[in-house]
């Protein structure tokens, strides 16, 4: 399809196969324990597509929307992996639904042992869960009101040289570059004087002068670089080398003058073009910056463009530009539209929860399970780490697709419960436990080992994606453990029919 391979999209395989590998543990768990009761091969994978298909088709479904709503980025890189794992994600449904019980049922298979452990674990978490549930849901509720309201003081923050660690030979010589030579974070101006020959005017020098002298007292600044030097070392050269004279000519024909004189001194091939504009009516001017975030350097060129507008004729002011500016402005742009894509999938997949669950209030009902993990993982994040990238700025989009399965398993096992053996809502919970519980823990450990490996990823975007991804599973399963079955209870009360 012509898309190129960049550092965010390279870990698409990564996420597709940890992520593929949740469908396959349900479908299997139960078919191995349809096996340990006594069915055939055929007869327990038939069982296990009855009882997982639906959900699985949900999970994938609800996956590959929060994937694809990272189109809403305005980094085409982000596009390119929110695509490329939907695409993958449809894939592993089908891979899932067709190819592995086909596999299944032909490759030789020996009768599966029961689980006992396991099965007497979940057992015994169910009805700690049903005895405890008000205290558990309180519990919980107040701990995830304390974490979330860290969230507020989470600071949207990018600094690009960080984006790779020190083993990358570019993080290197650009550390050593800003530490004993220069910045590489620059804003870039132009300049105008309002006529042509006009930046020989005395009045614009002085102006381009004190524009300088301002910057250069900003503590981000390194170094400023302008004509205003170039002007005032040719003064101090004409005048036999006497630092008396490193000053700004005093007229307008002066200037123009040594400027003329210094074209004409530069070697064959050189000239000013990318300095001064040809008809001599503008200048450029360049700030040099320390390593600096993105939050500062907009709140310092905010700041210059203060100055400026106060000091400076109308036609003078001029937009910082540049590469760090506009890295600085797609962040905050990516960030705000990623907003708008994450509450679409909120809204798409709370959808097809309720029309998929048949029921306005147990869809409703998700949003809490669905939302809190990504919003609590943000607070352990602002806890630990204080700020957040524009390319992590997806998460809760991307997360939201991922934690959505273990809610959509629980929710139509108990449901099953519900409906289909006319459970109590205790007894209910009791028969999700027993039978997704395993799955759940299984798929959540093996999504935490996948996104661990990318977790050792040198870029930094792909690493603390992973990172962050890894606390909001972490917590999406015992929110769904402990939560969830409470708030049921809580909403359904203890009633022996539906």
């Amino acid at each position: 399809s012509g898309v190129v391979v960049t550092p965010p999209s390279a870990s698409a395989p990564t996420i597709i196969m940890t992520l593929a590998v949740a469908g396959s543990i349900h479908l299997l768990t139960t078919f191995l324990s349809g096996m340990s009761d006594g069915l055939g091969k055929r007869d327990a994978m038939m069982e296990s597509l009855k009882f997982n298909t639906e959900a699985i088709f949900l999970t994938s479904l609800t996956t590959a929307i929060g994937f694809l709503s990272m189109n809403f980025s305005d980094t085409p890189p982000l596009r390119d992996l929110g695509n490329i794992a939907a695409l993958g994600i449809i894939a592993a449904f089908f891979f899932t639904v067709f190819t592995l019980p086909a596999a299944a049922v032909l490759l030789p298979f020996t009768t599966a042992k029961k689980g006992v452990m396991f099965t007497s674990l979940f057992r015994s978490i169910g009805d700690f869960v049903v005895g405890h549930h008000r205290g558990l849901m309180a519990s919980l509720i107040v701990v995830a009101v304390a974490l979330v309201s860290f969230v507020p003081s989470l600071e949207l923050n990018d600094q690009y040289v960080n984006y790779f660690d020190q083993s990358s030979e570019f993080r290197r010589d650009t550390d050593f570059a800003m530490e004993h030579l220069t910045g590489i974070y620059k804003i870039e101006y132009r300049l105008r004087a309002g006529e042509s020959g006009g930046i020989s005017s005395p009045k614009y020098m002085a102006l381009l002068e004190a524009f300088g002298d301002w910057y250069r007292d900003q503590p981000e600044v390194v170094h400023v670089h302008s004509i205003v030097e170039t002007m005032k070392t040719l003064n101090k050269n004409l005048h036999d080398d006497d630092s008396a004279f490193y000053r700004l000519p005093d007229n307008r024909e002066l200037a123009a003058q040594y400027l003329l004189l210094y074209e004409m001194s530069l070697p064959f091939g050189l000239d000013m073009n990318s300095e001064v504009s040809i008809d001599k009516e503008a200048t450029r001017f360049t700030v040099m910056l320390k390593n600096i975030s993105t939050k500062e350097l907009l709140n310092l060129e905010k700041r210059a463009q203060l100055w400026l507008r106060d000091n400076m004729p109308t036609m003078m002011a001029s937009e910082g530009t540049g590469s760090s500016i506009i890295f600085a402005h797609m962040s905050e742009r990516s960030i705000r539209s990623m907003i708008g894509g994450t509450v679409l999938a909120i809204f798409l997949i709370g959808l097809v929860l309720m029309m998929v669950l048949r029921s306005v209030k147990y869809g409703v009902l998700s949003f809490i399970p669905n939302l809190l993990p990504a919003l609590m993982a943000l607070g352990v994040w602002t806890i630990f780490v204080g700020e957040l990238g524009f390319a992590l700025s997806v998460m809760i989009a991307m997360t939201l697709g991922i934690v959505v399965d273990d809610t959509i398993h629980f929710f139509t096992k108990y449901l099953r419960g519900r409906q289909l053996h006319q459970l109590s809502p205790t007894d209910a919970v009791r028969y999700a436990f027993s039978n997704v519980g395993t799955a759940l823990m299984t798929t959540t450990i093996v999504l935490v080992l996948g996104f661990l490996v990318l977790a050792q990823s040198s870029f930094l975007p792909n690493s603390g994606m992973a990172i962050l991804t890894v606390i909001t599973i972490s917590i999406a399963l015992a929110i769904d453990f402990f939560l969830v079955p409470p708030m049921l209870l809580a909403l359904d009360g203890d009633k022996h029919t539906r």
